[in-house]
């Protein structure tokens, strides 16, 4: 029986370790890194090297967005004063999904899955909930899966040791990096 092809959305490497590797058990894997949501743009490029590094790892085909986050800020300009896990962040969830389902359709997936649920910071059913939104609105199958289950996260941050993929302080994004402090010179 052919298996299924999977877009994974990946929102870094790190995260993306655990999930890519048991995805590729069941489905023909593509991983898709979307990116426009991180600034500044070395911090992008920081990010997309490690997804590389976990893609030539995984023998993986890897799809990468070019960083124009000119529509991302635009979108997400409304909600510049949300704190952290607010409406801001299901916006950029919703983005992010967004354009993955849109990849999926033009690479032939069936089935949209993402690494957003690892993280131990993130609101999962607020995650799951976008995800079925997006897939039933492009007619792809949600795979819902928590990866931060059964030691997941845990497994994920020694995988990405393991491997030296950078690991990043701040979700990525421009509202994060000014909350938390960071000017673009105090980057890596």
């Amino acid at each position: 029986m052919e298996r299924k092809k999977c877009l994974l959305h990946i929102c870094c490497a790190p995260d993306a370790t655990v999930p890519w590797e048991k995805l590729d058990l069941e489905y023909d894997v593509v991983g898709y890194f979307y990116g426009n949501n991180i600034h500044p743009e070395e911090e992008y490029l920081y990010r997309k090297e490690a997804v590389e590094i976990l893609g030539n790892y995984r023998r993986g085909e890897l799809l990468f967005e070019d960083w124009d986050p000119r529509e991302w800020l635009d979108a997400t300009r409304i909600y510049a004063k949300e704190p952290e896990k607010g409406k801001r962040c299901s916006l950029c969830f919703y983005l992010q999904l967004s354009h993955a389902a849109k990849v999926a359709l033009k690479r032939g997936c069936n089935v949209l899955c993402t690494t957003l649920t690892i993280s131990p910071h993130k609101n999962v059913s607020r995650i799951e909930a976008i995800g079925k939104h997006v897939a039933a609105r492009y007619e792809l199958e949600w795979l819902s899966r928590i990866w931060r289950k059964g030691g997941g996260f845990q497994r994920a941050v020694a995988e990405s040791r393991e491997l030296s993929l950078y690991r990043q302080t701040y979700c990525g994004c421009l509202y994060s990096m000014e909350t938390r402090g960071f000017a673009e010179k105090d980057m890596r």
